[in-house]
Formats: structure tokens, C-alpha cells, sequence
């Protein structure tokens, strides 16, 4: 299915300059952001306590801020709708030496003339806990992008190697920006965010970049600019739909799916918009800057092609006898 029809390659590549500058922008906003504000981490990461109650009928949830206010253990505690209106999730930051053993026992309590109640959940973490939890997920994600690097270094080339995972962090980077932004809880679930988004982008870049060595060795042009523009225009449509698709079911679950995977969702849409744009307007010029060499290429692709059909050709002399 083609939904841009061309006669010509579209100039993408000319406004590469215009596009870079509009993603060292964000890229410097986000790291501001993320050093200056810093991440609201979960209960997760940071440690403290989660306790999920459920009600018969709507969760009267002003009336739990208020009551949980009165205990200085407490403090600061957010309280959010769970999944439906009858059920809610506290989350405090204060450990269980804090609390009290017996967290749900108080928080029956606490709450007791706000309806008729069941604390259905306690999970506790501790800091150590959570530090290496940041620890962790920190080291999964280095992994991940050296696995990528090598990946893409075996199957193309270095520079298309480098290419792919500076746009991978300008993904990622922009992403957490958006997060410190719209003050998003972090925990596992938006971890799992973040790794998704890699494996997206990675995905649309990769695409890409099997259409440009296509290009390479199939458009009589030398010129690696117009190779990327031929080859970048012929994949706008497959692009544009496989992004759009993914775009509408996530946006779906962010507005239907509750508030259990609220930021989950922000995040992979942040991550489609980002990871899309760029796989077209930050992948390819990166290699184009790199001074990816045309004629190299082709060159160690005829190289390649002659030890193929020579080793071809003492294979069926051996068959045949003759040697």
C-alpha cells in the first residue's frame, strides 16, 4: 500500500542541518530537565512502601488523602486510582521501620470511616533494594545498546553501527526528558518503556538502513545524499502506516487502560513519535556525516562478489573431477 506516490526523490537530506539543530535542541532541554528537576522515582527505585485498598463502590479518594494526612508517617503519600474507580494504590516513600509492621492494620484504621474497605496489597521495599534495582536496569539498558552495536556492526558497517545507537540515545533522552517534564512516576514499568523503544527504533533504523546499502548497490548515483533520499522516500509509506498503527493502539491504552499502565503508555507514545522521526532525520545524516564512502562500498562489494564466484568455481571443479 502507497500512500505517498513520487515521481522524484524528496529533498530530505537538505534540511538535515534544520532537523539536527531542532534535535540538539531537545536533546539539551532534556538533559536540562533531567539534571535540574531530576526523576520522580517510584516506589521501586527509591524504596518505601505500596498499599492497594479496595472499596464496595467509588473510592471516596479525597476523603483517604485527608485521613492519611493526620499520620506524619504519611506525608507527602500519593494516592491514585487503581485499574477502576473502586480501587487505589498509596504510595509512600517511608520504609517499613516507619510505618509499623503491620501496615495494613493501621491503614484499616486510618481509613475506616471513609467507606467499607479491603486492603488487598503491601509491598515494601527498601532503599538497598531499590539502588540496586536503579542498578540493574541501568546495567540492562547499557547491554542492550552494546548488543545493538555489535549487532549492526556485523550485519552493515561501523558507521551504520555508530548511526544507529547515537539515534537510539537521542530516543531514549528525549523520552526521559518527557518524563521528568510531565513528572512521571518511574518504576519497572516504565524501564520496560524505555527497553521497548529501543527495540522500535532500532527496528525503523534498521529498515532504513537495509533500503540505503539497497540503494548503494543499485542507484548508478555516487552521491550518498541523493542514495539516502531515493532510498528514505521509497520507505515514507511502509514508515508512515507501521508508525500510525502502533501510534493509535498505544494512544488507545494510554486513554483506556487505566491508571496501572498510564505511564507506560505516555512513554512508548513519546517513543513512537520520537523513535520514527529519527530513523529518517537523525540516523541518516549521522551517516552521512560519518563520511560513509560510496565507492569504498562498492568496492569491498566487488571484492566480496569475486572470492563468491571463485570459491564457486573451485566448488564445481571439485565436483567435477578436474581438480
Amino acid at each position: 500500500m502507497e500512500i505517498f506516490k513520487y515521481k522524484k526523490p524528496l529533498s530530505l537530506m537538505d534540511k538535515s542541518k534544520r532537523f539536527g539543530l531542532l534535535s540538539i535542541v531537545l536533546l539539551v532541554l532534556s538533559l536540562g530537565l533531567i539534571l535540574t528537576k531530576g526523576f520522580n522515582l517510584g516506589v521501586d527505585f527509591a524504596g518505601g512502601t505500596l498499599i492497594q485498598v479496595k472499596y464496595e463502590g467509588e473510592a471516596p479518594i479525597k476523603k483517604v488523602r485527608e485521613a492519611i494526612s493526620v499520620d506524619k508517617a504519611y506525608e507527602g503519600a500519593s494516592v491514585t486510582f487503581f485499574g477502576s474507580h473502586e480501587e487505589i494504590v498509596i504510595r509512600t516513600k517511608m520504609s517499613s521501620q516507619v510505618l509499623g509492621e503491620d501496615v495494613g492494620k493501621k491503614m484499616n484504621e486510618l481509613l475506616k470511616k471513609t467507606g467499607t474497605l479491603e486492603v488487598r496489597r503491601v509491598d515494601m521495599i527498601g532503599a538497598k533494594v531499590g539502588s540496586e534495582l536503579r542498578e540493574k536496569g541501568l546495567m540492562a539498558m547499557i547491554i542492550a545498546i552494546i548488543g545493538i552495536l555489535l549487532y549492526v556492526s556485523f550485519r552493515f558497517e561501523w558507521r551504520f553501527a555508530i548511526a544507529s545507537v547515537m539515534a537510539l540515545l537521542h530516543d531514549v533522552t528525549i523520552a526521559m526528558g518527557m518524563i521528568v517534564l510531565f513528572n512521571v512516576e518511574v518504576n519497572l514499568d516504565i524501564l520496560a518503556a524505555l527497553l521497548t523503544i529501543l527495540g522500535y527504533s532500532l527496528n525503523d533504523t534498521i529498515i532504513v538502513f537495509d533500503r540505503i546499502r539497497e540503494g548503494i548497490r543499485t542507484i548508478k548515483n555516487p552521491d550518498l545524499e541523493n542514495i539516502i533520499d531515493e532510498s528514505v522516500t521509497r520507505t515514507l509509506s511502509r514508515t508512515t502506516l507501521t508508525s500510525l498503527t502502533t501510534f493509535f493502539v498505544v494512544l488507545t491504552l494510554f486513554v483506556f487502560g487505566g491508571e496501572i499502565i498510564h505511564g507506560f503508555a505516555f512513554t512508548l507514545l513519546v517513543g513512537v513519535v520520537v523513535g520514527t522521526y529519527s530513523s529518517i532525520f537523525v540516523a541518516s545524516p549521522i551517516l552521512m556525516w560519518l563520511g560513509f564512502s560510496v565507492s569504498g562500498f562498492r568496492e569491498k562489494e566487488a571484492v566480496k562478489l569475486k572470492r563468491e564466484k571463485e570459491k564457486e568455481k573451485m566448488r564445481a571443479m571439485y565436483e567435477n573431477g578436474t581438480i
